[in-house]
């Protein structure tokens, strides 16, 4: 007779194949017809807020894993804000202005033949505004495909009228507050993109440049104590040969040792301690002799001068504070106009700042007038790139240069971010904010150590050294696609003006026409009758443009204390680890400057993509998966899945070989979801949920189980540890769940009578884990908790969606610490049972572990406790007969981790049973059902 019938075999539409990239869309599509992060924020909407603020990426390019990571860890917490009963907007935003979109506009107008130099002001800004919003929306499509959570229908754009003026009326505050000036100091200079550039704008990489030992000769004889030395010299070290014609001073460090070495009747001064690698440099073999020792201190006190190598220029030696003995002579050539060091030595000195190079690197006209040779003044025009060569020939030609000239360094040097290129350090006339002024550094570093929680704790001390050294920001850049400085200038004198009453003005006609006001015509935006002190009437309007790193920096004014859904100080800003120079830290001194407070009240960051041997992850990596791949192939759930799954806190790996490890896991995880749903095909929890304190021993173990995860779960959410929540459901779902509890499960759900306490207790707690696990999982793994969640039997407690489900708060009478204990004690003797098992099966003494009947046997008080549990040790472990016995002689097996037990395995007696596969004495006395056992007769009849 076939018996198949009278199973509880599971039942469930809920699919085994995911089909993600099929599946997904269509709940995204559910997400929108439900309106569910609406609704969500309104279901909490008298609790609490809690403010997560998204730092805007650039409106350039497509998504890259960089912004997968971010977008989704974003996602996560504001999901599990919410869930767990704040109110948790999620406002996406994106960086409009700035380099980076400028020069790819421009790009895409030049493939179009437009000439870029008869381009208007206007018209750039017009094709830059085409070129972000075109992006925005390609990204937005995108963040919006891996299940992201937020108001896509109203971000916030730093391009809009409104944010521009927000933008020039925070710069204005800055401005009245004395926080901002104008003045001529060296700034990272990039000469491809022709302008300014501020420390966060700057990446190092390593480039190979020249090694050149100078001879400066000293413009006087070197006096010592019996004669006077003619043709002593300064030796100065550069690995910059082009900024030599700008130099006006030579440092040595005060407390450092020079000597004056006379090498074959010529002398040369240096640092005593780098002498012997001077003269390996050089390649000297002779005899080197120390004619004096001088402390730094004394030769600065000397008042020793020089005559420049190459121009008719006279210059002092002076101490200077960045000197050092690692490379070099100990003696430092100092151009003011190349250098924020050698520019602070320059004002501490009353040194002239000369900077002979232009806007595109090359040296100015009229720049080497005063030179002493002819081929020098051949220099203008030339390139600073070429003119490294150019100058180093030169030096040897002349016999200046000591080494030779094929020595070269390789070393780490700023380039530029965006077109990837070496830049100088350059002196211009800029704007800059002052660190120094209201004490805004000493603020700045207060805060950070008192008012901002810093997670992981390292970005602490990374944001504290950068502010800490930091020089004054440079504000102003030489383009036109973003904000302008809003400040005129008088034609005559040039002073600057700018007061409340105009810079009022014109943020007013910013809101109402956008920062192009500032191009449409060459008026002043001035009042009528506006008057300079010196008497001009005459004014210009300021060239450059605000550092973008300005506009995304003050979101906390026009973002957070704009919308009304927000408020400022934020909760937490996330971003990755590279914002400790950008946006966590000029946001932070916009709003000290401004606010007096932090704009945050912590910062979260995550390390970079890296691949899978943890090397640099970009396009152009052989091993490179692209994202747009993994979404079509495996879906948006597996990033969710990887990006959960990886401790963000360090650089995060991927690889083909890691995505494949996360989709078995999540097979695995779908799997024990289906599982459980087919056991809940005819289980209605309005009638058929048995109690929790009536339920079998088994499941109230179990119902323990579920409670320490959800704890350990509800604190690494809390912690941002969301590794941690994978880890934990990972290891209940694989391990806790289907390797033990829903094994042992199996014969009670399939075989047991359907509408009886056994299998109503086993489905009461299966409900039970999906409605506590499903909104666990749904932060991360959100597709497929919502998909789950949809073929739950109905219940009052099951919401529309899962997001709208309550976060699981399990009581205290779940957890039974002796029940725990004897539970502990019943599956490692289990365990013990299994090992038994499975050796006899590898000696093919049994097939399944049903083939075997079991024989414990134990003394004393382990004896009691195995026969507490007679009749369910069958059960627990899966085979058809176990007896439990005073000290047997000839077992096979003994336990090494419980006292006295030992175990025999032999061939079940009886017959099997034809539906539930046990065997059992009792098969075949039935006459109505001589097939089955006593159990499975009962269930049957």
């Amino acid at each position: 007779m076939d018996y198949k019938n009278s199973l509880n075999l599971p039942q469930t539409e809920f699919p085994m194949k995911a089909n993600l990239p099929q599946r997904e869309p269509l709940t995204l599509k559910q997400w929108g017809d439900q309106d569910v992060y609406q609704k969500l924020l309104l279901k909490n909407k008298k609790n609490p807020k809690f403010i997560l603020h998204d730092g805007p990426p650039y409106a350039n390019g497509h998504i890259h894993f960089g912004h997968i990571l971010n977008k989704i860890l974003k996602d996560i917490i504001v999901k599990y804000k919410n869930m767990s009963g704040f109110v948790s907007p999620y406002v996406p935003g994106w960086d409009c202005h700035g380099l980076p979109i400028e020069l790819g506009a421009i790009k895409e107008l030049a493939e179009k033949n437009k000439d870029r130099a008869s381009l208007t002001p206007l018209q750039k800004r017009e094709a830059c505004r085409n070129y972000a919003h075109r992006f925005i929306e390609d990204q937005k499509k995108d963040f919006k495909r891996l299940g992201i959570f937020g108001d896509w229908d109203h971000p916030y754009l730093t391009l809009t009228n409104q944010y521009e003026a927000d933008i020039a009326r925070e710069f204005l505050g800055l401005y009245t507050k004395g926080f901002i000036y104008q003045g001529k100091k060296p700034v990272y200079w990039c000469v491809s993109c022709q302008t300014a550039l501020a420390e966060a704008e700057v990446e190092y990489e390593n480039i190979t440049s020249p090694s050149i030992y100078v001879a400066f000769p000293l413009a006087d004889a070197f006096k010592l104590e019996a004669e006077e030395v003619e043709d002593a010299s300064l030796v100065i070290w550069t690995t910059t040969p082009w900024t030599l014609p700008a130099n006006v001073a030579v440092a040595v460090g005060e407390k450092f040792e020079y000597v004056l070495l006379e090498l074959e009747g010529k002398h040369y001064l240096l640092a005593r301690a780098l002498k012997d690698a001077f003269l390996e440099a050089i390649g000297f073999k002779g005899e080197a002799v120390e004619r004096k020792v001088f402390l730094g201190s004394s030769l600065a006190q000397l008042k020793l001068e020089y005559r420049h190598p190459f121009i008719k220029r006279i210059s002092p030696v002076v101490l200077g504070h960045h000197v050092t003995l690692e490379t070099g002579t100990g003696l430092v050539h100092i151009a003011p106009g190349h250098g924020q060091e050698d520019y602070e030595i320059g004002q501490k000195n009353k040194l002239e700042t000369l900077c002979p190079v232009d806007e595109a690197g090359r040296f100015l006209k009229d720049s080497m007038a005063e030179a002493v040779f002819d081929e020098v003044k051949q220099w203008e025009g030339v390139k600073v790139k070429e003119a490294n060569g150019v100058i180093v020939h030169f030096l040897h030609e002349k016999k200046i240069l000591l080494n030779a000239p094929t020595q070269t360094l390789n070393h780490s040097f700023p380039h530029c971010w965006r077109c990837k290129k070496p830049v100088i350090f350059r002196a211009t006339k800029q704007w800059f904010l002052s660190l120094e002024h209201s004490d805004l550094r000493k603020k700045a570093l207060r805060c950070i150590n008192g008012d901002v929680k810093w997670i992981p704790q390292w970005g602490h001390d990374r944001i504290f050294g950068m502010i800490e050294n930091r020089p004054d920001w440079c504000l102003s850049r030489q383009r036109v696609w973003g904000v302008p400085i809003i400040v005129h200038h008088c034609a005559q004198c040039q002073t600057p003006l700018l007061n409340q009453k105009i810079g009022d003005s014109i943020c007013s006609i910013f809101e109402k026409e956008g920062a192009d006001a500032w191009w449409k015509d060459f008026k002043p935006l001035l009042p009528e009758n506006t008057v300079c002190k010196c008497g001009s009437r005459e004014f210009i309007k300021d060239a450059s443009i605000l550092d973008v790193w300005f506009d995304s920096g003050v979101s906390h004014a026009a973002v957070l204390e704009r919308r009304p859904e927000l408020g400022s100080p934020a909760d937490l800003y996330l971003e990755g680890s590279d914002q400790h120079r950008g946006w966590f830290h000029s946001s932070l001194l916009t709003s000290l400057a401004s606010r007096d407070r932090a704009p945050y009240k912590a910062v979260l960051t995550h390390g970079f993509v890296v691949d899978g041997q943890g090397k640099k992850y970009s396009k152009s990596a052989k091993n490179y998966v692209p994202p747009e791949k993994v979404l079509n192939e495996l879906g948006a759930e597996l990033l969710r899945l990887w990006v959960g799954a990886e401790d963000y806190r360090n650089d995060i790996r991927v690889s083909d070989e890691i995505i494949k490890v996360l989709a078995e896991i999540y097979r695995k995880i779908r799997n024990t979801c289906r599982f459980m749903l087919g056991n809940l095909y005819d289980f209605n929890p309005e009638k058929d949920l048995v109690p929790f304190e009536k339920r079998t021993e088994l499941d109230r173990y179990a119902m323990g189980f579920l409670f320490d995860t959800v704890a350990k779960i509800e604190k690494a959410y809390q912690n941002y540890e969301f590794h941690g929540v994978h880890h934990t459901l990972n290891k209940f779902f694989t391990v806790e769940l289907s390797a033990v509890y829903l094994d042992i499960l199996k014969d009670r759900l399939y075989c047991e009578k359907a509408s009886g306490f056994l299998r109503r207790s086993a489905q009461s707690n299966l409900f039970d884990i999906l409605m506590a696990v499903l909104p666990l999982m749904a932060p991360i793994l959100s597709f497929t908790a919502e998909e789950v969640w949809s073929f739950l039997p109905v219940s009052a407690q099951k919401t529309s969606s899962v997001f709208f489900a309550s976060w699981p708060r399990l009581g205290e009478n779940i957890k039974d610490k002796n029940l725990e204990a004897r539970w502990s004690r019943v599956l490692t003797i289990r365990d013990e049972i299994l090992k038994a098992l499975e050796e006899t099966r590898k000696k093919k003494e049994i097939g399944h572990s049903l083939d075997a009947k079991v024989v414990l046997s134990a003394e004393g008080e382990t004896l009691e406790f195995l026969k507490e549990y007679q009749d369910q040790w069958s059960q627990i472990c899966i085979t058809s007969q176990v007896e439990v016995v005073e000290n047997v002689s000839g077992y096979q097996f003994k336990s090494s981790l419980v006292p006295s037990l030992t175990v025999s395995v032999m061939p079940a007696l009886g017959k099997k049973c034809e539906r539930c596969w046990n065997y059992s004495l009792y098969v075949g006395q039935s006459p109505k059902h001589p097939g089955l056992c006593q159990r499975c007769e009962g269930v049957v009849s």
